[in-house]
């Protein structure tokens, strides 16, 4: 049976709201929320109730106060969901995806792993691995399905699978329930940021043979 998507999905916006997201989970949320409104109101609603709650506990005193406010301050401007920051001229990605990949589409180490596919790895973070795979126009992914779960969130361009049709904004979550071919639209390259915690598992009959070398 396939996820459950709206269920995730809000799972995952209540986590970011919470402050409880993994760093890839939560930067794959704020580029959401910068490039589609559908869940800005729900995360701020979110955001302002998890705000009530801390209301009503008791204050503790704060050791090193004055090192800890000069750290926040330092931080520089943080995302709220009800303010989306604008994207400098001929940026591809939004602002978060930049941050977290050190780069814009155009200047990142593409690695090409398939005719018509390419990916930057993003490295490790608890367990969740993070990566931008580009995908050109009218180009199928092989079948595969996963060891764990993904997911993946449409930062330009669009693809459709078993499940549907996701645009700009989207964010597809699967598990190793579902088995899946990938193709992107025809009218435009396919680029995405995805999270995994176990390696896909290619399932057609010449895909399969290349699954040893996935684990790299």
């Amino acid at each position: 049976m396939a996820p459950n998507l709206d269920q995730e999905i809000n799972a995952l916006l209540a986590g970011y709201a919470a402050g409880a997201l993994p760093a890839p989970l939560s930067v794959m949320v704020e580029a959401h929320l910068e490039l589609s409104p559908i869940n800005r109101r729900f995360v701020a609603d979110m955001e302002a109730l998890s705000g009530q709650g801390l209301e009503t506990i008791e204050p503790m005193m704060v050791s090193n106060r004055d090192a800890r406010l000069a750290a926040i301050f330092n931080m520089g401007p943080v995302f709220a969901a009800s303010i989306v920051p604008p994207k400098p001229d001929r940026a591809r990605l939004p602002a978060s995806i930049r941050r977290f990949a050190g780069g814009d589409a155009d200047t990142l180490p593409w690695r090409t792993i398939l005719p018509g596919v390419k990916e930057v790895k993003l490295g490790e973070f608890d367990g969740l691995k993070p990566s931008l795979f580009w995908i050109r126009a009218g180009t199928a992914m092989p079948a595969h399905t996963h060891e764990g779960g993904e997911a993946t969130l449409v930062l330009e361009g669009g693809f459709s699978d078993i499940l549907g049709s996701y645009g700009v904004g989207d964010i597809s979550i699967t598990d190793s329930t579902v088995d899946h071919k990938p193709v992107a639209d025809d009218d435009g390259d396919c680029i995405g940021f995805a999270v995994t915690d176990a390696p896909l598992r290619l399932t057609g009959r010449i895909g399969r043979l290349f699954n040893p070398f996935l684990r790299v």
